[in-house]
């Protein structure tokens, strides 16, 4: 068994959010198969642009005027969803959505895939 602590986890700032990798490729616990980490979406961390990528599962650890929004394009997210936390979402593979939240808000999760590829946005553009 490995163990790691979020607090000792870095922070790495990346477009729209910072994310701490516990499990999975160039993360505190290497894996070959699943990746989970966390992400905190603020001001701090800037607006972030719709996106889609691998299947996720996404357990909302945290949340203070924040919502999720979903839909068929980038273009088009008319799906808004406010989010609790202890909430528990699923994104098939490829499904449009983005994370936002009032000026004085935040959004903090924790990201679980079943693979380690195409799981960031600016990985997805790189691999087209």
């Amino acid at each position: 068994m490995e163990l790691v602590n979020r607090a000792d986890l870095p922070r790495v700032k990346l477009p729209g959010r910072i994310i701490q990798n516990a499990v999975g490729k160039a993360s505190a616990i290497s894996s070959e198969k699943m990746t989970v980490g966390f992400a905190t979406y603020s001001v701090e961390s800037g607006p972030m642009d719709p996106h889609n990528h691998a299947e996720e599962t996404v357990v909302i650890l945290d949340c203070e005027k924040g919502w999720v929004r979903r839909g068929p394009s980038k273009d088009k997210l008319d799906e808004r969803f406010i989010l609790k936390k202890g909430t528990v979402l699923h994104f098939d593979e490829l499904e449009w959505h983005v994370f936002e939240y009032e000026e004085d808000g935040y959004v903090d999760i924790m990201f679980i895939y079943g693979q380690v590829d195409n799981i960031r946005p600016e990985e997805m553009l790189q691999n087209k």
